[in-house]
């Protein structure tokens, strides 16, 4: 595909910056927006002088058309929208701030993309907007439920991408993200997965703390997978839902041991209550992406923990630590 000038909202997170790399990897022009509120500069080190990349830091929550470099900006090929507020457990505590970033900071976005002629929105949405039933593995037309406000703010930007498509001929796509995970997911940040977690706590040798029976289920995808398939969708002009995982479901039982088999020492585990609004299990029907975008994850829950830690020790070493 020939070189394009894509916006990625959320660009200096975790999964976001992972985007960056490998946009600029091909030789796209990247300007990134992004209030740091969780993300850092410093995952987009790599491309610091490089002109492929520019960095804007402003608040999803404002009209983005509020903002002089970006209505400066020339042609937009693309947006993809992974800014959000990522946590459930918040979204109770402050479900309106929660509205703001996951809805309101949706709609901005796409008034913008409107505004300025770019046809294509990308959105990350979640497999939190699902119902649960107990029911595996759930494919895009599995009835929708959300558990808490983070999951139905999730769910009502896909519904105004849908409308922005019906009524202004975009094409607007929102790909359901299981349980990402691997390098540059911060540990200590609330809203940190669970393998991030643990490694972290094995690192420091800490007990792990599971949540629950410890037998409830995630489909847990490699973050770099996660991005090949964001950008397949943008090259294949996709729109509507689409599932983000492996089809493979784990339970954290399993990925406590998984995690602690890689350390010299097993830390043991901690047991605390179960946790408001988190579903028992998940597993995701990942044949739409393998039939329409031809594409699928290639990455192993083992070989993705093993290259996840491999970077976290190198952080650890970094941080002048003797792990």
């Amino acid at each position: 595909m020939d070189m394009a000038d894509i916006i990625v909202t959320g660009g200096a997170g975790f999964i976001g910056s992972h985007l960056v790399d490998h946009l600029i990897d091909q030789d796209h022009n990247v300007l990134v927006v992004d209030d740091l509120s969780s993300g850092s500069t410093e995952n987009l080190s790599r491309w610091i002088g490089d002109e492929r990349l520019r960095f804007v830091r402003w608040d999803i929550t404002r009209p983005l058309d509020g903002c002089e470099d970006l209505r400066s900006h020339g042609r937009i090929d693309c947006i993809f929208h992974l800014a959000a507020r990522i946590d459930v457990i918040t979204s109770f505590d402050d479900p309106l701030d929660d509205a703001m970033r996951n809805y309101i900071g949706t709609l901005n976005v796409l008034e913008f993309a409107r505004n300025r002629g770019c046809e294509q929105v990308i959105f990350s949405s979640s497999a939190a907007v699902f119902q649960d039933n107990g029911l595996v593995p759930i494919d895009e037309s599995f009835p929708t439920g959300p558990l808490s406000p983070y999951g139905f703010h999730k769910l009502m930007s896909e519904g105004i991408l849908d409308l922005y498509d019906l009524h202004h001929g975009m094409r607007n796509a929102s790909f359901r993200f299981f349980n990402v995970y691997g390098p540059r997911q911060d540990p200590a940040n609330p809203y940190s997965g669970v393998i991030s977690k643990f490694i972290r706590m094995c690192i420091d040798g800490e007990r792990l703390i599971i949540f629950g029976d410890g037998e409830q289920t995630r489909d847990f995808v490699f973050v770099k997978d996660v991005v090949r398939t964001l950008v397949r969708g943008y090259e294949k002009g996709a729109t509507g839902q689409y599932n983000v995982g492996t089809g493979t479901e784990t339970t954290i039982n399993e990925l406590a041991a998984t995690i602690a088999g890689g350390f010299d020492t097993d830390p043991g585990r901690d047991h605390k209550g179960e946790r408001m609004g988190e579903i028992q299990r998940s597993c995701a029907d990942i044949g739409r992406i393998k039939k329409e975008l031809d594409i699928g994850p290639d990455t192993s829950l083992c070989d993705g923990i093993r290259r996840t830690v491999e970077w976290y020790l190198d952080e650890y070493k970094a941080e002048g630590g003797n792990g």
